[in-house]
């Protein structure tokens, strides 16, 4: 057999189900096109007899895409002429039919007495129903796909019935779904291995896995059908997707690619843009990916441990299974807490520009732990006064005085800032795409300054329904970022107040580069 695993990405059908996660054509399509630059090798593109917008979409797609595109369909011949209808302009096109074959499902979902009356009378018309739909789909093209929905809990021996009647019938693709995340991967690997020994035809179709994430077994139970002769894996990006999600594509991706001592199977995925991905699937389904996330999460490659920090600065590999710049991310990240060491502060201060003697750092080391006991997170500015560097002390070269805000969900927002210096009173307004961004658009008006926002979060610090709410925006201008917070019971106004102290940082920087240039300017030339 191939030791190439294809990659079968259903983010935008079964990803596209998490609660509250809709997605509408132009972002399924902006989807599409980010996962074609992936490499995906089919995409699932929708479901496209259940809507208007999913038959626009799944068509859409279809018409651009040189990927597989598949379109899901029930085993009806209703779905699957839409499903040809949404597909018939791409150039790979694939019909995804399916139908529950677990007793459960059969005697839910068939429970009317024209199915059958026994269970063995329902199982038989279950049978003829999936060689139908395929045969069916067959008529329209000849890529087409079998998922035996509930094949985690179907009885073995008549899931080879059905998978061989189905391969019969026409199917390229039988997929094996642990629909409901139910199986352990030693059973799940049992159970495709007992496929490719009872069905005669087997080795007509590729043996596809799709895995639900309920005992976040997912990617487990996916890697243990690739084991046992599976070659298609059906997965999402996030692992978003029903109740508690499906298998992560980039989990699954990476460990094939890291073990592949152990596993020899490889993929075609361009794993570099796996992080852009990740954002650009987060962003548009409004699913927070967790920090901890494997291979995208924010911490992924982050250390603050004392000893993982000084093992990283040695050598990554002590700490690092793959590098950040393999999945797309920039570099790790080194964060000071409580928890770091002298080496971790240390490397830090070096990268600020602050070179100490042994006994220096020692007296800095202590300091800095009293701090971050105090703190979550302790950020460079913290560290350049922590240092003594009495310019970012006082670095309030501007003060907010007056912030308003008006926003609605049937108007343009607008914010009025007021801003002081030592000097003279600002005042501008703007509009912007939410209160937030017209807020920052104003204070770049009034201070003539657009910087270059790397990242912005609001968290709550407190609790209840007065909650202090805390904003963190990090501005870059050429080489240099620089973090700038703000609390306030209003995540508006301490986003303004952040990223007015995030202005305020750089400016103060840059006057004192300034200063020191024309110093050395005046020195050179006496």
């Amino acid at each position: 057999m191939s030791d190439h695993i294809l990659i079968f990405d259903t983010t935008l059908r079964d990803g596209e189900q998490s609660p509250g996660a809709s997605l509408n054509v132009y972002e399924k399509l902006e989807i599409a096109r980010q996962l074609a630059k992936l490499k995906v090798d089919v995409i699932e593109a929708g479901f496209p007899v259940s809507s208007p917008a999913q038959f626009e979409a799944v068509r859409r797609i279809a018409d651009e895409s040189d990927v597989i595109i598949a379109g899901l369909a029930r085993a009806k011949e209703i779905d699957i002429k839409s499903a040809y209808e949404a597909l018939k302009n791409s150039k790979h096109p694939r019909i995804h039919t399916f139908l529950g074959t677990s007793d459960i499902h059969i005697l839910g979902k068939f429970a009317d007495s024209r199915y059958g009356v026994s269970l063995a009378e329902k199982r038989k018309t279950v049978l003829k129903m999936s060689f139908d739909s395929v045969a069916y789909a067959k008529t329209f093209t000849k890529d087409v796909e079998f998922s035996a929905e509930d094949a985690g809990r179907t009885d073995i021996t008549y899931l080879a019935e059905i998978i061989e009647a189905a391969i019969d019938a026409g199917a390229t693709t039988v997929n094996i779904p642990d629909t409901t995340g139910y199986n352990f991967p030693a059973e799940y690997g049992f159970m495709i291995a007992e496929l490719k020994k009872k069905v005669s035809n087997i080795n007509k179709a590729v043996i596809s896995v799709h895995c639900h994430n309920d005992l976040g077994l997912a990617v487990a139970n996916s890697l243990a059908g690739v084991q046992n002769g599976a070659r298609q894996i059906e997965c999402t990006i996030n692992g978003i997707g029903e109740r508690a999600g499906n298998a992560s594509l980039e989990e699954i991706v990476m460990a094939l690619k890291v073990r592949k001592d152990i596993c020899g199977y490889h993929t075609g995925i361009n794993s570099e843009e796996i992080y852009t991905t990740s954002k650009m699937v987060s962003g548009f389904t409004g699913v927070i990916v967790q920090p901890n996330k494997a291979i995208v999460g924010d911490n992924a490659f982050a250390h603050e441990s004392g000893i993982h920090q000084d093992g990283v600065l040695k050598d990554k590999q002590t700490y690092e299974i793959m590098t950040p710049e393999s999945v797309g991310v920039n570099k790790t990240k080194l964060v000071l807490g409580r928890h770091s060491g002298r080496h971790g502060l240390k490397a830090r201060l070096s990268e600020l520009g602050y070179h100490l003697s042994d006994q220096e750092m020692q007296k800095s080391y202590e300091a800095f732990l009293v701090l971050a006991d105090k703190k979550k997170e302790v950020f460079d500015e913290d560290l350049r006064v922590l240092m003594g560097d009495e310019i970012y002390k006082e670095n309030q070269l501007y003060e907010l005085q007056y912030l308003h805000v008006n926003a609605g969900t049937d108007i343009i927002p607008t914010a009025t800032v007021q801003i002081k210096s030592d000097k003279e009173v600002l005042q501008e307004s703007s509009t912007g795409d939410g209160p937030v961004d017209a807020s920052f658009n104003a204070i770049e008006r009034a201070l003539g300054f657009k910087p270059t926002v790397e990242s912005y979060n609001v968290r709550s610090v407190t609790s209840g329904r007065q909650a202090l709410g805390e904003a963190i925006i990090r501005i870059r201008s050429g080489e240099n970022s620089f973090t700038g917070r703000g609390t306030s019971t209003d995540i508006i106004e301490a986003s303004a107040k952040a990223y007015l102290q995030a202005i305020n940082l750089y400016l103060t920087f840059s006057r004192r580069d300034l200063e020191l240039s024309e110093n050395n300017l005046e020195i050179k030339q006496v």
